[in-house]
């Protein structure tokens, strides 16, 4: 592995005297700086998150959270276990809202030992529910990042090349207890194409640093819990493309789900495929209807799902809908200074005055933009609603 470079090293050479950026006004007010603070702090999220082509919108991510000890410290209320559960939870709803055809599973890491919590699914109620149990789990002993890694790779290994492979670590121990040398498990995850990103709850750990850089991922290290949530709310969204990604044609079946009528004397119950691997007590076992792949006629309990017998990718209409905007993203308004703006100075979208230095064009239909109303067509809506509106009138 390479070393970091020589500046990343030194913490005093990149140390932010927090103290100097804030600046009283000639009135003795700090509304100002807070105001130039928080606009930039918009401006980056603009910067990362706009005009983005995503192609790895089916993804299949793992989640690894930490329950070893030092999950018990209450720097983060009630404890750090169950601030994170309670924020997963959050995480896994907005996760299928942006990714409607990927799926998700976690494990957790304690006494060295790594365990699943859930498989991989593309059931948001499951994992829910899994995470609410989870909340008594008992704490105790040292995580094991290897074993943790190498059970996540067991499952990751054997999906699509075409899908994004990622696993996310929420860490909180400074210590990894470890059977085999972890950096020739790097070196397999790099090969294998997984991205690797990691959450820290305590301080910076070298192991993950080289961990993030190899792979790809991120490592961050959280501030407060506000700061944790936007940390897990970042890898919401599917990594941007690269420039060594190809173009795949992928094959897809889009089943209906059907229900055999119960006077039916031919209706049988039968078992789904996902069942046979499932040993969660809330699977519904045998039933009379379900999602039958086009191609075999395997039967399936849910969707996004792989067929286990064919290979053959069953999704829904609606789902892949709306992954649409990922791979045609909303292209970015352009930024112009408010004094350039002939008449009344309002945002087209909330109706409110424009009172920041800057405004946002649609490059379409010309309308403007404040800079919450920018973040919140490109982060949410994906379209304008303004060339929608003239679309409909006509």
């Amino acid at each position: 592995m390479d070393e970091e470079p020589e500046r990343a090293k030194r913490w005093e050479g990149g140390y932010e005297r927090t103290w100097e950026v804030l600046k009283e006004d000639e009135s003795g007010s700090l509304k100002s700086s807070v105001e130039a603070i928080l606009y930039q702090s918009k401006r980056k999220r603009m910067i990362t998150s706009h005009n983005q082509v995503r192609l790895g919108m089916m993804r299949h991510l793992y989640v690894v959270i930490d329950c070893s000890r030092s999950m018990e410290d209450q720097d983060l209320k009630p404890n750090r276990l169950t601030s994170t559960l309670k924020l997963i939870e959050k995480f896994v709803d907005e996760y299928f809202d942006q990714n409607p055809i990927s799926q998700i599973g976690f494990i957790t890491t304690k006494n060295k030992r790594a365990e699943k919590l859930t498989d991989l699914a593309g059931n948001p109620t499951k994992h829910t529910t899994a995470l609410k149990k989870a909340v008594d789990t008992v704490c105790g002993g040292e995580p094991s990042l290897y074993n943790s890694l190498n059970l996540a790779i067991q499952s990751l290994k054997h999906m699509p090349g075409h899908t994004s492979r990622e696993i996310l670590i929420v860490l909180s121990s400074l210590t990894t207890c470890d059977p085999a040398n972890i950096y020739e498990l790097i070196k397999t995850l790099k090969t294998l194409k997984i991205r690797v990103s990691v959450i820290g709850l305590s301080a910076e750990v070298r192991v993950c640093t080289v961990l993030t850089r190899e792979t790809g991922g991120l490592y961050n290290v959280i501030l407060d819990e506000s700061h944790y949530r936007e940390l897990l709310m970042m890898h919401v969204k599917p990594p941007p493309a690269t420039t060594s990604s190809e173009c795949s044609l992928i094959r897809m079946g889009f089943p209906q789900h059907t229900v055999s009528a119960v006077m039916d004397r031919d209706a049988k119950p039968s078992f789904s495929m996902s069942h046979l691997d499932s040993s969660s007590s809330c699977d519904p076992g045998l039933s009379l209807g379900g999602y039958f792949c086009p191609q075999c006629h395997a039967k399936y309990t849910e969707l996004p799902v792989e067929c286990k017998v064919c290979g053959l990718t069953l999704v829904s209409a609606p789902h892949l809908a709306r992954s649409f905007h990922h791979l045609f993203p909303l292209q970015t308004f352009t930024e112009t200074p408010v004094e350039e703006l002939q008449g009344e100075r309002f945002c087209q979208a909330c109706q409110g005055e424009l009172k920041e230095k800057s405004m946002f064009t649609c490059p379409s239909c010309k309308n403007v933009y404040c800079m919450e109303c920018d973040l919140y067509i490109h982060d949410a809506l994906h379209f304008c609603p303004c060339c929608t509106h003239g679309d409909a009138a006509r």
